[in-house]
């Protein structure tokens, strides 16, 4: 997906990329709660208003990344050609979640847990998954048709979300396991009959 983009979108991925890590490495260090938007400006190197120009909120930021992949799943689906809706989807992830163990590391790691684990925190952190889940259930809902379609969608997307929520976080508790192996396993634990 970023090598179809110019180089001004590049620098703007660039700098929500900044922004995204200063917040979660910042929310580590001093809890989600502690952090401001200036402290996350200042440690990416931007303005307070170029903060501005691109989230909304701190909270928005925090989930960035996971924003941002969910946007490139739903592009690898629309790519995706075949019927087995379960099948696109869960190989659209696995490319995903491949990529993001890969590029992970244990400080990563430990930020992540530090930012779930916040109580403080979780009602972001439902709100921000609760619009991945619509968007994906939207993006579900053009390839499922007849009676209780849109209603079809929204299970299947939840289902799934349930299925990659479940592997991530399992999979921060425990970095020892491989995120495409667990998310493998729990895919299979909760694929719909006949897929």
């Amino acid at each position: 997906m970023e090598e179809n983009l110019g180089l001004r979108e590049r620098k703007k991925l660039a700098t929500r990329m900044a922004l995204y890590e200063a917040a979660v490495r910042l929310a580590a260090e001093r809890g989600a709660d502690n952090v401001t938007i200036d402290a996350i400006a200042e440690a990416a190197g931007v303005s307070r208003r170029t903060f501005t120009n691109y989230f909304a909120n701190k909270e928005e930021v925090f989930y960035y990344r996971d924003a941002y992949r969910m946007r490139r799943l739903c592009a690898a689906i629309r790519q995706q050609p075949g019927s087995d809706l379960w099948t696109v989807l869960t190989g659209a992830a696995l490319e995903l979640l491949t990529e993001a163990y890969a590029d992970a590391d244990t400080s990563w790691i430990t930020q992540r847990r530090l930012l779930h684990g916040d109580p403080n925190h979780l009602a972001h952190q439902i709100a921000a998954y609760t619009a991945i889940e619509r968007e994906l259930a939207g993006e579900i809902a053009s390839r499922v048709t007849g009676p209780g379609a849109e209603l079809r969608a929204r299970v299947f997307a939840a289902s799934f979300m349930t299925a990659m929520r479940t592997s991530v976080q399992y999979w921060i508790d425990h970095p020892e396991t491989s995120l495409p192996d667990t998310f493998r396993t729990v895919a299979a634990m909760v694929a719909p009959k006949g897929s």
